[in-house]
């Protein structure tokens, strides 16, 4: 009897709506070729490292009903990236070190026929590092920012935009009701997507974006212009990245053995700078936070993470490694994982999306 193939799946970075959609999608494409056993990696890479090792067997069991889950049966981390693992040293202090070569030694040594990666920009470096190492790697897109140039879109992205607009609808009615100017708060890191998608369902009157630097003054004149005698409202969206032109974006840093500044608090950074510059309206901030991450994805995301998960093993199949899946032109298909990290995708400020939001009244404060 020949002997099972075997398709270890991992998911790294920060968690998201789909995730486990995509798994399930990989698991049973693979059971419908008898041969093929799946394998999941418990915290990304992490599974593979850590000494016992966090391996578990991928069954129909395990993946019974997880598509309609948030987060990751597999669990994840944003602080185990194998080209710079954090490593603490005797006086409390954090170390980077490169475990890459270890990674390839221990993957190989537990003999995968195929390694499917689903993760962000960042996951898919480590995933270009290890195919040019040896190892047969697929790479799948996650992330809720949709800041990957190399796909038209990323499962998560749609729920996290719809958590969004529900919020914000529900921003709406207590602005008007109280006179209020609302400042709510999305996620997104470099890029402004989820803000503006929100910001366009919504009907917001302010968007504020990390692509388009605002000026406050002219926030404040567009506020002004919406209240008369002490009556009026104003819904402001703004993504965590956002900045002024003279300022710099809001962070901390980020907590121990994390590459990235921790992004937030610009909502409560802007009501300041707008009452600085003399607003008078009476401002309130809401700051969406993981929130966005969490809970049930829509369908949308629930069909895309499927159908990349098929795709991913399909490549595995096919021996065609070295690709991430992508959704391009209406079309799941597969790219390069050196064009997959090539550019960050971020919203331009000439596209007809900026331009059409400009058109239904919004402002950018540019």
């Amino acid at each position: 009897m020949e002997k099972p193939k075997k398709v270890l799946i991992l998911t790294g970075g920060g968690d998201c709506p789909g995730l486990n959609a995509v798994i399930r999608g990989v698991a049973k494409r693979a059971r419908k070729e008898k041969n093929w056993e799946v394998y999941g990696s418990i915290e990304a890479f992490n599974g593979v490292l850590n000494d016992p090792q966090e391996i578990v067997k991928i069954t129909s069991k395990f993946t019974a009903g997880i598509h309609v889950r948030g987060g990751t049966v597999l669990k994840t981390t944003n602080k185990a990236n194998p080209i710079n693992f954090p490593i603490t040293q005797p006086d409390g202090s954090t170390k980077f070190i490169d475990r890459s070569d270890e990674l390839v030694r221990k993957l190989k040594a537990l003999k995968f026929d195929a390694v499917i990666n689903i993760g962000g920009d960042g996951s898919q470096r480590i995933s270009k590092v290890l195919f040019d190492k040896g190892i047969p790697v697929i790479g799948v897109p996650k992330t809720i920012d949709n800041d990957l140039s190399a796909t038209d879109v990323t499962f998560g992205f749609q729920t996290a935009v719809q958590i969004g607009t529900d919020s914000f609808d529900k921003l709406v009615t207590t602005a008007e009701s109280h006179h209020r100017t609302m400042i709510m708060e999305v996620m997104g890191r470099d890029a402004g997507w989820i803000a503006l998608h929100t910001a366009i369902a919504g009907g917001a009157e302010i968007c504020l974006i990390p692509e388009i630097p605002y000026d406050v003054h002219k926030l404040v004149k567009r506020i002004n212009l919406r209240y008369k005698k002490g009556r009026g409202f104003v819904n402001i969206v703004v993504a965590e990245g956002a900045r002024p032109k003279e300022g710099t974006i809001t962070s901390t840093a980020g907590e121990k053995g994390s590459e990235h500044v921790r992004l937030g608090g610009v909502a409560y950074q802007l009501s300041k700078q707008l009452k600085d510059a003399g607003c008078k309206a009476e401002i309130r901030e809401t700051v969406l936070g993981h929130v966005q991450r969490g809970g049930t994805p829509v369908a949308y995301d629930r069909i895309l993470a499927s159908l990349f998960g098929v795709k991913a093993f399909e490549l595995a199949l096919a021996k065609d490694f070295g690709k991430m899946v992508a959704f391009k032109n209406n079309e799941i298909t597969a790219v390069s994982l050196e064009e997959a990290t090539q550019d960050y995708h971020g919203v331009s400020k000439d596209s007809y999306m900026v331009q059409a939001a400009k058109g239904l009244g919004i402002s950018f404060g540019d």
